[in-house]
């Protein structure tokens, strides 16, 4: 029971939020469980990674905690603005976790050696000897797109800006590709 008789549980979204700053263990408690499952949601989504997500979901606790004098009913819910919280801390990881980017010409020594490399061909698996094959027929500029998209973790903003292109040709490049690729693997 709250302070005023109501069962916390039942404590309209504000006022848990409100109740974060007194310290009561029953309303953080309460709080977290009413909003762990939106939070922890957006963050899987964004992230697709249970640890990191567990990660951002507790930052985004906190920063609620820190900041629930900042809250303004009049913007939002206090499940958007957590969930926005939430989305942009996963935003950040993603982000912090991009790759450096490459010389567009590395890449094509290093696609050489990864489709071509004798330990990679000796542990390949039938579906990445199928993967390669698909990737070396496709033509090259869809081949690179697929390949920094998949292997180097780029945006296809970043492809575009690397590529020298615009975004909804690297975006369809990718596209075309992962198409391919798929009726290639469907096929075998």
């Amino acid at each position: 029971m709250g302070r005023i008789g109501i069962p916390v549980e039942r404590l309209p979204d504000e006022t848990l939020l409100a109740g974060l700053a007194t310290g009561e263990a029953a309303i953080a408690i309460a709080f977290v469980r009413r909003f762990q499952r939106p939070v922890y949601g957006v963050a899987i989504a964004v992230l697709g990674d249970s640890q990191l997500a567990e990660d951002v979901a507790q930052l985004t606790f906190e920063r609620a905690w820190r900041h629930a004098d900042v809250y303004d009913a009049r913007r939002g819910s206090v499940r958007a603005w957590l969930t926005t919280i939430a989305h942009n801390l996963a935003i950040d990881v993603v982000r912090a976790r991009q790759p450096t980017p490459l010389d567009p010409g590395d890449l094509v020594a290093q696609f050489a050696a990864l489709v071509e490399g004798p330990e990679r061909l000796a542990l390949a698996h039938e579906d990445a000897a199928a993967l390669r094959t698909g990737l070396t027929a496709l033509p090259i500029p869809q081949a690179r797109a697929v390949v920094m998209a998949g292997i180097y973790g780029m945006t296809a903003e970043q492809i575009a800006v690397t590529e020298h292109i615009p975004l909804g040709t690297a975006k369809t490049r990718i596209r075309t590709a992962m198409r391919k690729l798929r009726a290639v693997l469907q096929s075998e």
